[in-house]
């Protein structure tokens, strides 16, 4: 999978469970400003990447995530 198709596939499970508009969600979009994502949102979010990824998140990487752009990065180091 390339960047693209990550970010894109990243954006759609966004915009799925987060209810934003698509144009919203930018690499620079904060999780919690921007998104409007409370702490039960996020991790909502990441178990949803873990399953549509076949990864696995730790706490610790979880915690440093709060932009796109972070997901972006943590994804493409996994898969």
């Amino acid at each position: 999978m390339d960047r693209k198709e990550l970010e894109k596939k990243v954006n759609e499970i966004i915009v799925d469970k987060l209810g934003v508009e698509p144009g919203v969600v930018k690499e620079t979009s904060e999780l919690d400003g921007d998104l409007g994502a409370d702490s039960l949102d996020c991790v909502e979010l990441l178990m949803e990447f873990e399953r549509d990824f076949n990864i696995s998140i730790t706490d610790e990487e979880a915690y440093k995530v709060s932009t796109v752009k972070d997901i972006y990065e943590l994804i493409e180091e996994k898969v």
